[in-house]
């Protein structure tokens, strides 16, 4: 009996991870964060137990893998995606030490960078993310010049 309660367990928590990262995954594609990475990772999880997932994860890893190879095809490239990495993390540090309203703030005072550390600590782990992401693409897809 305990076999069968641990492989459900089991499969109840790959399906519980699966479909978060596919929904972190879909998030990250509008907000700051590595939206194909997630989704390719969730499809690799539900693969393990949807046939479904596993006819549609090469599609998702060949998209993955060619956004990787151009995000440091050019210097410029290399040069937009660290900046934007940056500037996310700095808007992470001024949502955490969360300055004084300014006189131009249309709205209430309350709706100012609501959240506090929790909301830019978050900004800026997505920036660092983005930053190792940028590190592993040049280093695993960046062809040499020549």
């Amino acid at each position: 009996m305990k076999v069968v309660g641990a492989t459900a367990a089991k499969r109840i928590a790959v399906l519980i991870i699966g479909w978060l990262l596919i929904l972190l995954g879909l998030a990250a594609l509008v907000l700051p964060g590595p939206g194909l990475l997630a989704l390719f990772a969730g499809m690799a999880v539900l693969s393990t137990q949807y046939e479904w997932a596993e006819r549609r994860l090469e599609p998702i890893k060949k998209t993955a893998l060619k956004a990787a190879a151009d995000s440091v095809a050019t210097p410029m490239h290399i040069a937009i995606s660290l900046l934007g990495a940056g500037t996310i993390m700095a808007v992470g540090v001024t949502w955490g030490v969360h300055p004084a309203v300014p006189d131009w703030w249309p709205l209430a005072d309350k709706w100012w960078l609501p959240g506090g550390w929790g909301t830019g600590g978050s900004l800026i782990v997505s920036g660092m993310i983005a930053v190792g992401l940028v590190v592993f693409s040049y280093v695993n897809y960046r062809k040499p010049r020549g």
